[in-house]
């Protein structure tokens, strides 16, 4: 890392929070809710696939306390996309508010408003609908040119060409070269040709989706909700409704987490129809269920990797092609499938050759949307699985062969949209995590690792892989920040905190600059009638972007100051230097807190400045991951023993919250390799709807998850800061199914390695 002497940034300062979480203080969007209220609820579909011919109301309209039910002949007919990204942009605009065509088992078909839950509940079950029943398409696999057709409407559209046929099932479709692939796969002497599932993730996220809305004192339409995109989310809500975007605005409180699923659109536009059909305040509270069923997940895939290679294991051609299951809904899928190649590919830097293909499908299963990863995870699984194959096949110790194959520092990466890696610690993260874990001493190649009971064996595995940060000349941004009436400031920001620390680590960063205690910068909550924009918290982005703005903001502040200064103390401003608390040339001196206070008394500007940035480049945070798992062959349970992640994220802004990131990350990817095994019946009923039947690792079921930085330094982010938020989740599934497979000889292609599906594998390689 350079040499720079920080003060702040790169220390663990506490969350500007972490009092008022400990003490219970903070304040969630439920907890704002004024009284007199509406509660909302919503009737949903019992079928996957089915046209409404009729709905009665009458008698559920009767039961007391109820104010309004709302059916698709009430909304307005408006095509739009949940989707939480910039606009314009590649997301189908395939939605109504309702519709008399429901498209998965959970899609809204009415809207009940009343006094009360329990009115608003009873009056659900007494509104009678008429179906008519349609044959659903389930399998992701046989969704293309399937004779049921999920979209067939005729006010369906993109704004731009992503290459789909929506009678066909065919939301888009995609791809690119670099090189010559088939010549380069068939002169290789070593040819591998694999294919990966994946299912559809819950982001279980504690705080479910909610919203409320009301009309303020301005008359705007005012939406206060628990989103990762308050700016997105008004732009949607403005068109879905048919109002100007200035008659909207949403606030964002605290969120109770998020990990991409509230970077749509999700339940804010029910409460803020009623308001607008009532003129009172409404709420809306997903139950756990709804979350589950009636909201988004992960992407499902499927990825079919080749990959071709030389004897030493040198990577010389890679092809990734990749079918994605949209669900019902198309938002974010589209983006999001091309990132299982562009953060995959590029981690080998010797091919000559790469390919991606990629398609993406309608089904009647529930949409799809983002999860920390995005892509890149179900890719890094696919890609890192058969790269650990390939090594095994040869002999190879599989962390040499990703030293052999890592990119180079200066050089373009041509399956990173071509752009220049400047800064990469990874050959680092290998040694350091291959230290940590005791690999050397530990790793055994073969078909069993080492034998710790009658029927217990161990073995290891690891994997490597890369994000970004941000979003390349799309993600902007906007900071205000400006010196209060006295040595006090005010940062305000449209980047929604989930939890992460952003309000913290922006505050180091500004503190940094400012030469002053990170106590003495006030972070403001986002509202969009009064923040400055930024897209939301998502891609990756916030440290990246939004820290970008901040420096820029902070370093024009204190020139503005320096400048108040040198025309009051009537000397050069270049003779000027400045401490946090004064600005002196030696001999004469202005204080902070006197240019505040003159500043609101008339005698000089009230100093505030607004800074943007645009990232030109997505610099790639990158992880080594290692794991040791046992597993016992009578039963197939795999027991994980020890999970490292060592993260090369540039300067670490805030090592404490940099290391709660990263095991949290780690933790989710431990869930998805071993235990998240979402299940529909075979009428598109999701089985996998509660706690009770999903199961996501508690901290019983995980071992002393270790993380450790080796710091890179990236010269375009703030201090050298990159990323950390999604890079960590991509890891721990290839690392532990490779530690499986080196326990006891099995693979495993579909996820979640459960313990029925490894003894079943191993009664399989014993029969074979």
């Amino acid at each position: 890392m350079a040499e720079q002497k920080l003060k702040y940034v790169n220390h663990p300062i506490p969350k500007k929070d972490a009092e008022a979480i400990m003490s219970g203080a903070p304040v969630y969007t439920d907890d704002l809710v004024p009284p007199g209220t509406l509660t909302v609820k919503l009737l949903r579909s019992p079928y996957a696939s089915a046209r409404i011919t009729a709905i009665d109301t009458a008698v559920a309209s009767k039961v007391p306390g109820v104010v309004c039910i709302l059916t698709h002949e009430d909304v307005p007919k408006i095509r739009y996309s949940f989707a939480g990204s910039n606009y314009p942009g590649n997301n189908p605009f395939d939605r109504y508010i309702l519709e008399d065509v429901v498209r998965y088992v959970g899609d809204p078909v009415a809207v009940i408003a009343a006094e009360n839950e329990a009115a608003a509940i009873r009056a659900m079950k007494l509104v009678k609908v008429t179906y008519e029943q349609l044959p659903p398409v389930l399998d992701f696999e046989t969704a293309e040119g399937n004779a049921s057709v999920v979209h067939d409407e005729d006010d369906y559209f993109y704004q731009m060409d992503i290459g789909g046929d929506i009678k066909k099932n065919l939301l888009s479709s995609e791809g690119f070269e670099h090189g010559d692939f088939d010549a380069v796969f068939a002169a290789c002497p070593v040819q591998l040709d694999e294919t990966y599932y994946t299912k559809q993730n819950q982001q279980a996220m504690m705080e479910t989706f909610r919203a409320f809305s009301y009309v303020d004192y301005s008359g705007s339409l005012t939406v206060v909700s628990s989103t990762q995109i308050p700016f997105h989310a008004r732009r949607i809500i403005a068109r879905a409704l048919g109002l100007p975007p200035a008659k909207v605005r949403v606030i964002k409180p605290r969120i109770g987490g998020g990990f991409g699923a509230k970077q749509s659109l999700v339940c804010e536009l029910f409460p803020a129809l009623v308001t607008r059909k009532t003129g009172r305040p409404a709420k809306i509270v997903f139950t756990r269920h709804e979350s589950f069923s009636a909201s988004n997940s992960r992407h499902e895939f499927r990825v079919r990797v080749r990959l071709g290679a030389e004897k030493d294991g040198t990577v010389k051609a890679l092809w990734v092609d990749s079918l994605e299951n949209a669900g019902a809904y198309g938002e974010h899928a589209v983006n999001v499938i091309g990132l299982s190649a562009h953060k995959t590919l590029p981690l080998y830097g010797k091919a000559s050759a790469n390919r991606y293909t990629g398609r993406v499908v309608y089904t009647n299963t529930m949409a799809g949307g983002a999860f920390r990863g995005f892509g890149a995870t179900q890719g890094c699984y696919a890609v890192e699985t058969t790269v650990n194959k390939m090594a095994r096949q040869l002999g190879l110790d599989p962390a040499a062969v990703r030293l052999a194959n890592l990119p180079t520092v200066g050089e373009p990466m041509p399956a990173y949209y071509n752009e220049t890696l400047n800064s990469c610690s990874l050959d680092r993260c290998i040694a350091t995590g291959k230290k940590m874990i005791g690999w050397d001493e530990k790793y055994v190649p073969g078909s069993f690792g080492r034998k710790t009971g009658p029927h217990t064996y161990r073995g290891m595995g690891m994997a490597i892989t890369m994000q970004g940060s941000g979003l390349t000349n799309l993600d902007a941004c906007s900071v205000t920040l400006r010196l209060d009436d006295d040595d006090y400031y005010t940062l305000m920001i449209g980047a929604s905190d989930m939890g992460t620390g952003c309000d913290t680590i922006l505050a180091q960063m500004a503190a940094e600059i400012l030469c002053c205690p990170v106590e003495n910068i006030t972070v403001d909550g986002v509202d969009t009638n009064h923040s400055p924009y930024d897209k939301g918290s998502y891609a990756s982005s916030t440290t990246y972007v939004t820290g970008n703005a901040v420096v820029k903001a902070a370093t024009q502040l204190v020139e503005r100051m320096r400048d108040v200064a040198a025309q009051k103390l009537n000397v050069p401003a270049a003779t000027l230097c400045f401490d946090g608390t004064a600005f002196t040339d030696g001999e004469k001196s202005l204080t902070v807190k006197e240019i505040g206070i003159e500043s609101v008394n008339g005698q000089n500007d009230w100093l505030t400045v607004t800074a943007s940035f645009s990232g030109k480049a997505s610099p790639p945070p990158f992880v080594a991951g290692f794991a040791e798992v046992e597993v016992d062959t009578e039963t197939g349970k795999v027991t994980l023993l020890d999970m490292v992640g060592v993260v090369d994220c540039g300067t670490v802004v805030n090592k404490s919250l940099a290391r709660v990131q990263a095991e949290g990350g780690l933790a989710q990817g431990v869930g998805m390799a071993l235990y998240e095994d979402v299940r529909y019946s075979t009428a598109g009923q999701l089985r996998t709807d509660s706690f009770m039947d999903y199961k996501i690792p508690s901290r019983l079921d995980l071992p002393n998850i270790r993380v450790a930085f080796e710091e890179s330094y990236e010269p375009s982010g703030p201090f050298g800061a990159k990323s950390i938020g999604e890079v960590v989740i991509n890891t721990p599934t290839p690392a532990i199914i490779e530690a499986i497979r080196n326990a006891v000889g099995v693979e495993i292609h579909s996820l979640p390695a459960t313990a029925e599906k490894v003894y079943m594998a191993l009664q399989n390689s014993k029969m074979a």
